[in-house]
């Protein structure tokens, strides 16, 4: 069949989930013969992705023009800082204005359309809006113009793609819009050889082990949707019980009107002397060793997306310990252990996250640094054979399916005449 000329947007150049997606699916999609550019905005700087990518796939970096009074302060109001809520929305309009110039701008040039314009959140969905977009999860803003952006990336697309189906049956209650569901994909391979027996291997590890001891590590940042409130509850909890244990929390914050959350999460670990220790953003080529030197992974959010960080865990053979929700039962079964989240209320929820994690936690003591465990050799195999099943070429060629189906039956899911 003739290839598709296929265009992936993301909001982000950094290592934050919908971007890590997008990368990992423009590659496997070029690797199935297809013509691919990723568009990606550039926040405070940046002018390049946080990982390589294939050369085969085409990258358009789009720089946001910094506000006012950071181009006055430099670096002391640069991307990389908390932001307060006021400076949100106007960083939203300069993200949609350039993203959406640029992209305009080059179909009158050198790129002649797109078969496909698929974007992978609601920033870069009000930027080019009307074509096909992947839902990774809702979220719940407080700022007006937030929210009025934010309901239009789920009206607007002429298609949805969820990556569960719990997800798409929120998105067709709540705002009457269908969508096909494709799981994510995951490169396990990468996880289970960090946590095998080469040399390097357990070097790798063993720099994490030496800087932190046993840890308990959660990935994505701080926001309200991944639970980190209850999280640092529940790791007091822990600390009870097992006190040399650490938080660790990596991945970088988004801009998007969390600011509040993130003080009440630094003041609540101040409070209950948790010390978290927050990596932020961790270089592509250490992230598997960080996965596989944890003693669990924490993921306690409040409504599931792709579950990626999960499946890296459990291709590394490292117990997840999340919230007891419809969609992580949908997407790993058995092989994740699932908090008891009691009455809903944050104690009872901590209490849940804790007795589970400190169960993990003691099922790996005394494991061998060469090799790590998990609790029952059946549930951590069946963890690394799912990971193993969700690879990234079967998630292309369902997103190719679906392209061609929809391009069938005439939805305008491109730019093409």
């Amino acid at each position: 069949m003739p290839e598709l000329r296929i265009a992936l947007l993301t909001y982000s150049t950094r290592p934050r989930g919908e971007v890590a997606h997008t990368l990992a699916l423009a590659e496997a999609l070029a690797r199935a013969g297809q013509d691919v550019t990723v568009w990606a905005l550039a926040d405070g700087g940046d002018t390049e992705l946080f990982r390589p990518v294939d050369p085969a796939v085409r990258v358009c970096i789009v720089p946001v023009p910094p506000a006012d009074d950071e181009v006055a302060n430099g670096a002391e109001n640069s991307a990389a800082d908390p932001i307060d809520e006021p400076d949100t929305g106007a960083y939203l309009r300069r993200s949609i204005a350039a993203l959406s110039a640029a992209f305009a701008g080059s179909k009158a040039s050198e790129i002649s359309g797109f078969d496909v314009v698929h974007t992978q959140d609601f920033l870069t969905a009000n930027a080019v809006p009307g074509r096909i977009r992947t839902v990774h999860h809702l979220n719940q803003f407080t700022i007006p113009e937030l929210v009025a952006a934010h309901e239009r990336a789920l009206v607007e697309p002429a298609a949805h793609i969820c990556l569960s189906p719990t997800i798409a049956a929120e998105l067709a209650v709540g705002w009457g819009r269908s969508a096909d569901v494709i799981s994510s994909g995951v490169d396990a391979a990468r996880f289970t050889a960090a946590a095998g027996d080469h040399p390097d291997a357990v070097e790798q590890r063993r720099y994490w082990t030496d800087r932190f001891g046993d840890y308990v590590l959660t990935v994505g940042g701080i926001e309200p949707r991944k639970g980190t409130l209850e999280l640092v509850r529940a790791m007091a909890r822990v600390r009870r019980r097992r006190p040399g244990t650490r938080l660790v929390i990596a991945g970088d914050d988004s801009r998007l009107d969390y600011a509040h959350y993130r003080r009440d999460v630094q003041a609540l670990a101040a409070r209950l002397r948790v010390e978290p220790e927050m990596l932020g953003p961790v270089p592509h080529a250490q992230l598997p060793s960080l996965v596989a030197a944890a003693g669990a992974l924490a993921v306690p959010a409040v409504q599931a997306g792709a579950g990626q960080a999960a499946l890296e865990a459990l291709a590394a053979g490292v117990p997840v310990v999340t919230r007891d929700l419809p969609a992580f039962h949908e997407l790993f079964g058995g092989v994740v252990q699932f908090a008891d989240l009691g009455d809903g209320s944050s104690g009872e929820v901590a209490a849940g996250l804790a007795g589970q994690l400190v169960t993990a936690l003691e099922s790996r003591v005394g494991r061998p640094k060469a090799a790590e465990t998990e609790p029952g050799p059946s549930r951590r195999d069946a963890g690394r054979a799912l990971a193993a099943q969700q690879g990234w070429d079967g998630a292309a060629a369902a997103h190719l399916a679906l392209y061609r189906r929809l391009i069938s039956e005439g939805t305008a899911i491109g730019t093409r005449r």
